[in-house]
């Protein structure tokens, strides 16, 4: 179903994003590979053309640069232009701080990669999709899209955001044959917590040793889910949690052994 299909991921460096590379170049998918390390998504894109023998190319890019993505995108290669499969992967966290004691900077970052970065990718790949009245939008969520969480404040409310841009994407693209969904994790292990915490890994190695969190692949397989329903199927949105995980506040502190 995804053979020869061009999928578009953002944020595919690491975590979700990679492993997401790895299932759709399973399924024969060609991929653009998104991120801002480019030594991660070359070694990525040489490894994904190895093993399954799909075509690759990256981009370095900055999701939060607008003049940036839209120039990215103008000056693809033709053979890559019909991007059928868009992955909004790219996002962040920064610290876990109150309202009253936060650092501005922290919030431009998760406001500027997490919303407008889905949104000027968006904004650039949609309307050719549109055009050929065709293709999907799958939106990495979160947990923190639908519940807050203590020193989550302005994170959950970008992924509040989230869920309300795909929502009204949904509707935006009613009438056309282009699909919108959005996957939204519960606790992943990744290097998501260590970038909340800046690197600091003391920090974030606690993160995932209260229970068994899931895995960036457990994620990757749902979203592929999502793309391979059949055309009249659309999936609006799927949460996964870990076992242990109830909420974003209730866990059951099984601990890893």
């Amino acid at each position: 179903m995804l053979k020869n299909k061009i999928t578009l991921i953002t944020g595919a460096s690491a975590g979700i994003g990679q492993a997401c590379a790895h299932s759709f170049a399973r399924e024969g998918s060609h991929l653009i590979l998104a991120a801002r390390r480019e030594d991660k998504i070359k070694a990525l894109a040489a490894a994904l053309t190895k093993e399954y023998g799909i075509k690759t190319h990256t981009i370095v890019l900055d999701v939060r640069d607008r003049l940036a993505v839209n120039t990215a995108f103008e000056s693809l290669p033709e053979e890559w232009t019909n991007i059928d499969i868009l992955i909004n992967n790219a996002g962040l966290s920064r610290g876990l701080d109150k309202v009253q004691e936060a650092y501005y900077l922290d919030w431009d970052e998760m406001i500027d990669t997490n919303i407008k970065g889905l949104l000027w990718v968006s904004r650039a790949i949609m309307p050719g999709m549109v055009e050929r009245d065709g293709g999907h939008v799958i939106n990495i969520g979160s947990v923190a899209g639908r519940q807050v969480y203590a020193g989550g404040n302005v994170y959950c409310a970008t992924k509040h955001a989230v869920k309300a841009i795909t929502q009204g994407m949904r509707i935006d693209l009613l009438g056309t044959k282009v699909r919108c969904s959005s996957v939204d994790p519960g606790l992943v292990e990744s290097e998501f917590s260590e970038v909340r915490f800046r690197g600091d890994k003391e920090k974030a190695e606690p993160v995932y040793q209260n229970f068994p969190p899931l895995q960036p692949d457990d994620i990757a397989e749902t979203v592929l889910f999502c793309a391979t329903r059949p055309p009249h199927v659309n999936i609006h949105d799927i949460l996964v949690m870990p076992q242990d995980q109830a909420a974003v506040y209730a866990s059951y502190p099984r601990g890893i052994k």
